[in-house]
């Protein structure tokens, strides 16, 4: 068990997005974020306290939640002395970096110096098998993006949300290390060997009540030329009933390649929903999950009107603007 409540580590992140991680704890677990710690010239800024390693342990804090997202997901060099300083304090770390706490030597000896405990929770802990394709029972949804970090996983908890509140069954499974520090479960899908990554998405979402949904967290994009693996898994292994979506419209390229422009909705429409049928034939594109946080609310409701015309799918903002309609859409 990861103790909270947590010191949000920002450490030198290059920008509020490369923060992610700190962001979806801080917007989801409100009462598990307390502080944060931030490295000379981080770019990013969750609005919590800023804090020492020491004045967090002083104030009760348990954890260091390294909240960064980078490319690569590296502890840099310039953390360690900052992260060793947590575990002399008495804090615990938890991290979902590729990069394991567990291969720093450095942190290794000192949490066994100081009696702490290193979380390293993209490690897969169980023998996934290798998919099979076979029709499961119970419904599923999977929101796919035009990028990566575009809001697939806040669109997930805010659908489990809205249909908790109506008294519906669903389950978010979470496949990324944000949606596993929030939740405190899931699948590292990413670090699961690439033939077993399918298979692990059917073990996350198995036989269930029919009018039971499995809201499954999406990963990556089909047209990112780094990440789109992850993707093609989800659809094949999660064989959505439903898929939703997910679009930030003030994006100019994709994340972290400069030369590659979003596709459209149409085109992730038409892409998405011809894979998933290769697995259920009955699924169907219900919705448009879009990020406006960078938009402002008059300008976000203009842009979406016009977006629903367009496509004629109900398009929304479930973060900002609730998940109802895309629930009565699954539905």
């Amino acid at each position: 068990m990861i103790e909270s409540p947590y010191i949000l580590f920002l450490g030198d992140a290059a920008d509020p997005l490369a923060a992610k991680v700190a962001q979806g704890i801080k917007d989801w677990r409100p009462d598990y974020a307390r502080a944060q710690f931030r490295l000379p010239g981080c770019n990013a800024d969750m609005g919590l306290p800023d804090m020492t390693m020491e004045e967090a342990a002083a104030a009760g804090i348990k954890t260091v939640v390294i909240g960064v997202a980078n490319r690569g997901g590296h502890i840099s060099e310039a953390w360690l002395t900052a992260l060793e300083a947590a575990l002399v304090a008495g804090l615990d770390i938890a991290s979902g970096l590729h990069n394991l706490l567990s291969d720093e030597g450095t942190l290794v000896a000192a949490a066994q110096m100081h009696g702490r405990t290193l979380h390293d929770v993209r490690i897969p802990t169980i023998a996934y098998p290798i998919a099979n394709g076979k029709k499961r029972s119970g419904k599923r949804v999977l929101a796919v993006g035009t990028d990566c970090s575009v809001g697939k996983m806040y669109t997930a908890i805010a659908l489990e949300r809205e249909m908790h509140a109506r008294g519906l069954k669903a389950t978010f499974r979470a496949t990324g290390q944000t949606g596993i520090l929030i939740t405190g479960g899931g699948i590292p899908l990413d670090a699961v060997v690439a033939d077993f990554m399918a298979g692990a998405v059917e073990y996350l979402t198995p036989d269930n009540d029919a009018d039971h949904w499995d809201i499954i967290e999406g990963q990556g994009s089909l047209f990112h030329a780094s990440y789109s693996g992850v993707t093609m898994a989800l659809i094949h292994g999660g064989q959505p009933d439903a898929l939703i979506l997910a679009h930030e419209p003030t994006r100019s390229h994709m994340r972290g390649l400069p030369d590659y422009p979003l596709p459209s909705l149409e085109d992730l429409r038409d892409m998405a929903l011809r894979l998933a049928q290769v697995v259920n034939p009955d699924c169907k594109v219900i919705g448009v999950s879009v990020n406006t946080a960078k938009m402002p609310e008059a300008e976000a409701g203009t842009y979406l009107q016009a977006l629903e015309a367009r496509l004629g799918l109900p398009c929304v903002d479930p973060y900002r603007h609730g998940a109802a309609r895309l629930v009565d859409a699954m539905l």
